[in-house]
């Protein structure tokens, strides 16, 4: 759907590229919803008739190509490869072969309210933790005042993203692999540590329900009672947008910096993207791949750097302005970032919703972290080798 809303004009200049490098060749585009995509694709693949390239979120690949899903494809046919981001780049990867293209990614970064800066007497962007958490008692002690259901940061506790941004930061995993297994480790020292930060940053700046997760962040954005928040630039654009529930008075009043990590670092971010992928079926696969080429070369990554949207390579990230809005997160996600594990059943994971639960206990003080990370380690521990 991004492709579709956000540019546009790339998918029709590509395919116009791809039929004039193949006469006669028809391309046709069919956009899906990503919340039932997957579902859909699941019963194409067991047919016969399937498309010849696919989309695909970069956490969700692994399941397809150990299942065989995908076609292998030459690294060296595409643009940049030797520049591919390592977690859209291993995503893909799996026995010595490469089983699909990176295409973009995003990186989350600290959303802040320039005014509320401005009156909280807050001067620039916090470059390090201490200076982070100064500006926020600041906020919380100008705005918080006024207003008892104000949030110097919005952290709602279901937002596992940015806990386990935090887990990384202290040096811990949600799951590592042990032989041929994977098994979870949230219950390390070092993940324990993590958690234990990011349940002081809530209890100290987070007005709210600790039972919901990050997905209407715009919209309680909007509202006017936040000061800062951890996530993508667009949402920023969103809470200020009234067809997304925003603000419009909001309007230019927000700015991004990267978020600093307690570690001394950048907050390492989840490093969310999508990847393009041949089916196994496909009766195309050379035709497939020239497409994927020209969809992903580098001035068709300019075109995307040009909608505020991350390249799949780390060479142009140092295209993206530095300046702008997306800046910052060009260099959060220049530090490398995060991932879920590459394993098989991370999908069952994510579906089992074992992470939110798990924090929402630790959020809402029903389980210290050592509990709750022991009882989620044996919960994923079940399903993360199923494929």
């Amino acid at each position: 759907m991004d492709a579709q809303e956000s540019w546009p004009q790339l998918v029709q200049s590509t395919n116009d590229r791809f039929t004039k490098a193949h006469p006669g060749v028809q391309v046709d585009v069919q956009y899906q919803q990503w919340t039932t995509k997957n579902q859909k694709l699941d019963a194409v693949l067991a047919g016969k008739n399937v498309p010849d390239v696919v989309e695909m979120g970069n956490s969700e690949t692994t399941n397809y190509i150990v299942n065989g899903a995908f076609s292998a494809v030459d690294p060296a046919r595409f643009d940049q490869s030797d520049a591919w981001l390592p977690a859209l780049a291993d995503a893909c990867r799996a026995d010595g072969k490469t089983y699909c293209v990176p295409y973009y990614v995003g990186a989350r970064v600290a959303v802040y309210r320039t005014d509320q800066f401005a009156r909280a007497g807050v001067t620039g962007a916090p470059k390090a933790y201490p200076e982070l958490l100064s500006a926020l008692d600041k906020l919380k002690g100008t705005y918080g005042a006024e207003d008892p259901n104000y949030s110097a940061l919005y952290m709602p506790g279901r937002y596992w993203y940015a806990a386990m941004a935090f887990v990384k930061d202290a040096g811990g995993e949600i799951a590592v692999k042990d032989g041929d297994k994977w098994k979870s480790s949230l219950s390390s020292p070092q993940s324990v540590a993590g958690l234990t930060e990011w349940k002081r940053l809530i209890d100290t700046y987070y007005v709210g329900d600790r039972a919901k997760d990050n997905g209407d962040q715009p919209q309680v954005v909007g509202q006017g009672r936040v000061g800062v928040f951890y996530g993508n630039t667009w949402e920023a654009t969103a809470a200020a947008d009234e067809r997304s529930g925003g603000d419009p008075k909001l309007k230019d009043k927000f700015d991004t910096f990267p978020f600093p990590g307690p570690s001394g670092k950048l907050l390492p971010p989840f490093l969310g993207g999508s990847t393009l992928a041949v089916p196994a079926k496909s009766t195309r696969k050379d035709l497939a791949a020239d497409w994927i080429k020209m969809f992903t070369d580098r001035e068709s990554q300019k075109a995307l750097i040009a909608v505020n949207t991350l390249p799949n390579n780390t060479t142009q990230l140092a295209e993206v302005a530095g300046g702008g809005i997306n800046g910052p997160a060009a260099q959060a996600a220049a530090t490398g970032g995060w991932m879920t594990p590459f394993a098989p059943g991370w999908t069952s994971v994510e579906k089992s919703n074992i992470l939110p639960e798990m924090l929402e206990r630790i959020a809402n003080g029903k389980q210290s972290v050592q509990d709750a990370t022991r009882e989620a380690d044996q919960r994923i521990n079940e399903v993360i080798n199923e494929r």
